[in-house]
């Protein structure tokens, strides 16, 4: 009972681990963020960004509506310019699992054994990076990445996805502020 209660454990914990993103932000210390109230999207950055324009569009409304629910303005001529930039890579994860269970195997009897369970799991690794450029200065002032599994296996699944990574970036926009 207690190596099952350990297996639960271990597999919530790699399951959940799988479902976070992991976000990385770094700034400009000199700049103030407190002048920023608009924004508009930087398109010859978002151009070069290696995903279908269906996924650019979710990612651009994703990162509009968490800036306009943190009081910022969608403008023709803005304070800062907000661009992205993706990459992915295939990733491979082996998991070896030695423990008592029933079944074939060397031990004690026919029934009862140790198993030795090896689990191998193919997954892509995807990186958005939502950088913040000062328009007057054209200097980038915030960058934040987020890294996680992709899991592309519908639409819906993807734009939750999308929008998942792009709020816990933007909940760490401006510096000082975060969750």
């Amino acid at each position: 009972m207690k190596y099952t209660k350990a297996l639960l454990l271990f597999l919530l914990i790699v399951s959940y681990s799988c479902q976070t993103v992991k976000v990385v932000t770094d700034y400009d210390t000199k700049a103030d963020f407190s002048k920023y109230k608009t924004f508009a999207f930087y398109k010859p950055e978002i151009d070069k960004a290696k995903i279908s324009d269906l996924d650019k569009k979710r990612i651009l409304r994703a990162i509009e509506s968490e800036l306009i629910a943190k009081g910022f303005t969608k403008s023709k001529n803005p304070d800062i310019l907000v661009g992205i930039f993706t990459k992915s890579r295939e990733k491979v994860n082996v998991n070896q699992n030695n423990g008592l269970g029933w079944g074939f195997g060397w031990g004690w009897n026919p029934w009862w054994g140790m198993n030795n369970n090896i689990q191998v799991n193919q997954f892509t690794e995807g990186t958005l990076f939502i950088d913040f450029i000062d328009k007057e200065k054209k200097e980038l002032v915030w960058q934040g990445l987020g890294t996680g599994a992709l899991r592309l296996q519908n639409r819906e699944k993807k734009e939750a996805r999308i929008k998942e990574f792009v709020k816990e970036i933007i909940s760490r926009f401006p510096p000082g502020k975060e969750k």
